[in-house]
Parts: C-alpha cells; sequence; structure tokens
C-alpha cells in the first residue's frame, strides 16, 4: 500500500555525504544546537557554532579544541564555504533569514523543527563503528523513527563491527593487490556466501591465505 498524499509530503531522497574537515555552521547555542554539533563531531566535521548564548557543554567543547564558536548575532557572512547549514535559534525571523541566505548560496541547510524550510532532513541514526543506519518516515513521525533506532542499535552487535571492519579491510587489499576486477568480484562473492561466525573467528590474517595464498 502506497502512502497517501496527505500523510507524506516530502518524499527525501537518501544520501549520505561526507563532511570530514569541512566546514559546518550551527546558528544557535541551546540544547538542539548542542545535539546538532555533537552528531556532527562524530562524522569527522569541522564544527562552528554563533550564537550569543551557549550551553556548557558546547563551551567545553570548545575548550578541548574540538568545535569553534563566535558569541554573537548571526551574519550572513557566516555562512561563506560552508558545506551544511544548521539553523537552531529561538528565533523563526532569524531561522528563515538563515534558510534563505543559504540558499542564494546553494548550501544545504536544515531549520530544526520546520521540514517545509529545510532543504533535508536529519534521520535518526545508528552509528557503530563503520556501520552506520539512517532511519527516516519522510518527517510524517519522527517518534516512530527513534523507535526502530532504538531496536536496530541493539540489533547491531559487535559481531556486525567486527565482521564489517574485518572483511572491509580485505575488500581494500584485493582491491590494492588484484587488477582483475573480474577476480575481485569473484573472491567476495565466496566471502558473502561465508557465515558472520565463520569469518570472525578467522580474522584477516586467515582471509588473505584461504582466498589469495
Amino acid at each position: 500500500m502506497s502512502p497517501s498524499k496527505s500523510s507524506v509530503k516530502n518524499i527525501y531522497y537518501p544520501l549520505f555525504l561526507d563532511i570530514a574537515q569541512k566546514p559546518c555552521i550551527v546558528l544557535g547555542g541551546g540544547k538542539v544546537a548542542e545535539r546538532k554539533a555533537k552528531m556532527l563531531l562524530k562524522f569527522g566535521a569541522k564544527v562552528k557554532v554563533i550564537s550569543p548564548d551557549i550551553t556548557n557543554a558546547l563551551q567545553l567543547l570548545a575548550q578541548k579544541g574540538k568545535i569553534d564558536i563566535a558569541r554573537r548575532r548571526y551574519k550572513a557572512a557566516d555562512l561563506r564555504c560552508a558545506a551544511l547549514v544548521f539553523a537552531a535559534t529561538d528565533n523563526e525571523k532569524t531561522n528563515k533569514r538563515i534558510r534563505d541566505d543559504a540558499r542564494r548560496m546553494n548550501i544545504p541547510a536544515n531549520v530544526v523543527d520546520d521540514p517545509d524550510l529545510c532543504d533535508f532532513i536529519v534521520p535518526s541514526i545508528v552509528k557503530k563503528g563503520p556501520v552506520v543506519i539512517a532511519i527516516s518516515t519522510s518527517g510524517v513521525l519522527p517518534l516512530l523513527s527513534k523507535k526502530l533506532r532504538k531496536e536496530l542499535s541493539v540489533i547491531i552487535t559487535e559481531d556486525y563491527i567486527r565482521y564489517a571492519d574485518t572483511v572491509g579491510r580485505f575488500r581494500k587489499f584485493i582491491i590494492d593487490h588484484i587488477e582483475d576486477k573480474k577476480s575481485r568480484s569473484e573472491i567476495m562473492k565466496k566471502i558473502g556466501s561465508m557465515s558472520m561466525k565463520e569469518l570472525n573467528s578467522m580474522g584477516l590474517k586467515d582471509i588473505k591465505r584461504m582466498f589469495i595464498g
């Protein structure tokens, strides 16, 4: 059964972005801005928070050198060269101005709690090692996204993380050392037919020995 037009206004295209070492701007200094900044840090972004007032947690992150802070009001020049922008102030007019400025500069912007002003929405995220799962209900029911995140977080055990790490490193090894794409594909198909338990018990050296010699 397809969702009705009345229940889903926008169907969002899922996309994973590389924001490592890229400037991401968070406008606002409250708890919501704090959550946005912390999540961006998990993915290696260069985070700058701009707000006259900030939480103690944000101040501590700045003191540790993890984020930059400008304790002042927003100005359009703050967005220059930003990869992403998050508007999380407590002023609707300011948030809308941030969105408008970002669009003029072709910078994707997220306005917290106002999907109609967003170029993108932030999904519920499960991140364990290299495994990242993004969950969205297209803005219809965030509560369900959070529920699914909790359930999936339990399912993704340390076994999955070890499997992803070991097999991922082996895949990189054969890409670097085996030029023939067909041979690489055949090896990975054999890997895919093996159980996670079996591969986790072997380790990277044993896997190399089995398939490469």
